[in-house]
């Protein structure tokens, strides 16, 4: 099957959410057979260039990148305040990546063209003329669903309004274009149900998955209670929840554990971060190996008030069979059962607690742990994925083109 993949950011290299999604689906899909190429967006804050990807990516993906200026241009971002149309989505139309999708659907023959997240949408028309390939959305998040959260935890009246304004446009957007695709795979059920409550289209739900062999349990000696977080910073809802978690969790959790530490990991540390915000807070910024950094420590904190589809670092921490303490936004997606494979924890109160009782129960942790990597095993087996997808394409192209 020949598969070209429209990238809002480079699959390479995999070190946040969106690009590891993408890396691993790709590289499986190329690993179980199929031709797949890859067209993806560079930009100033994501910026790739073509000799720093390795050969055996390029080889497998016959990569190739167009530059868009993402900058927030303050002007564009108040007149479109006035405006029905989406300004995250409109940053991304561009004639330059308009002519090389030309370019690259006049001399290839796909059969499967998917557009990694609600952005490319604006290609679809240009894709019906010049392809007779099924096009599909694989959508990581309800993207306006992560700007509604956002609005509704801040405290500052007009962020909050822009944010509503911002998801509002989202949403409009969102919904009009599920009739544009002829399949939607999303990253949940819940986002699964979302789109089926809006269209007709076949929708199916492709979690993220992860090849097993790349994230054994090794067992030695580790960090205890060895707290961390690992994510990048310029994702808003990270950047809120840390915040949140120092300012209102950390506190209480010191009360009681007055030596505990908690290591911070993770691109794009803000400058309050980095100067002592707190007390027994360890910030190391960006790693040279995430897996090495999660093998080193214990328990996993992922405080999420806001977000949407599935949190990838909260997949890797438990496919190496670390216990996650988060709450019931930052589990979302995940079919986790509380107190058995992850703890959920939604106030600042029941968080420190969750910490206190993983430092007091040492096995009870450990017990977590181990079931955690059990659920990995069964449910995101990047191998049941890959086949579950193919079915699903091979269902499309039985279908006529819409």
């Amino acid at each position: 099957m020949n598969i070209l993949f429209l990238c809002n950011k480079s699959p390479w290299p995999a070190h946040e959410g969106g690009p590891m999604a993408m890396n691993s689906l790709i590289s499986s899909l190329a690993d179980a057979g199929h031709h797949v190429k890859v067209l993806a967006v560079v930009s100033d804050k994501f910026m790739v260039k073509p000799e720093e990807v390795p050969e055996s990516f390029r080889k497998k993906t016959s990569i190739e990148f167009v530059y868009i200026d993402l900058s927030i241009k303050p002007l564009d971002a108040f007149i479109n305040l006035f405006t029905r149309n989406s300004y995250h989505v409109q940053r991304f139309i561009s004639d330059a990546f308009r002519d090389k999708l030309i370019d690259v659907l006049s001399h290839n023959t796909f059969d499967i063209i998917q557009l990694e997240t609600l952005f490319m949408t604006p290609y679809v028309p240009v894709i019906r003329q010049h392809s007779q390939g099924r096009i599909v959305l694989r959508s990581h998040n309800i993207e306006h669903l992560i700007w509604k959260r956002m609005s509704q935890v801040s405290r500052n009246p007009l962020k909050r309004f822009y944010l509503k304004h911002l998801s509002s446009t989202l949403r409009r957007y969102e919904t009009r274009s599920t009739s544009l695709y002829d399949g939607i795979a999303a990253i949940t059920r819940k986002d699964a149900a979302f789109f089926r409550s809006l269209t007709t289209t076949a929708v199916v739900d492709i979690p993220f998955g992860i090849n097993q062999d790349d994230f054994q349990v090794i067992e030695k000696e580790v960090e205890w209670p060895g707290l961390f977080h690992i994510g990048s910073m310029n994702w808003m809802p990270n950047e809120e929840g840390i915040k949140w978690f120092l300012d209102q969790v950390w506190p209480l959790v010191q009360q009681n554990h007055p030596e505990v530490t908690i290591t911070l990991a993770g691109r794009f540390m803000p400058d309050w971060l980095k100067t002592g915000y707190k007390e027994n807070v360890v910030v190391i910024g960006e790693v040279e190996s995430a897996r090495e950094f999660v093998q080193a420590h214990s328990i996993a904190i992922v405080p999420l008030l806001s977000g949407s589809g599935i949190r990838i670092k909260i997949i890797e921490a438990m496919a190496q069979g670390r216990t996650v303490i988060t709450t019931q936004v930052g589990a979302e997606g995940i079919n986790y059962s509380d107190h058995h494979n992850i703890l959920i924890a939604n106030t600042p109160t029941a968080f420190a607690q969750a910490i206190s009782d993983c430092i007091a129960n040492k096995e009870m942790t450990l017990s977590i742990g181990r079931a955690a990597r059990e659920l990995i095993e069964e449910h995101y087996d990047n191998r049941k994925i890959v086949k579950r997808l193919v079915v699903f394409y091979q269902e499309l192209l039985q279908q006529p083109v819409v």
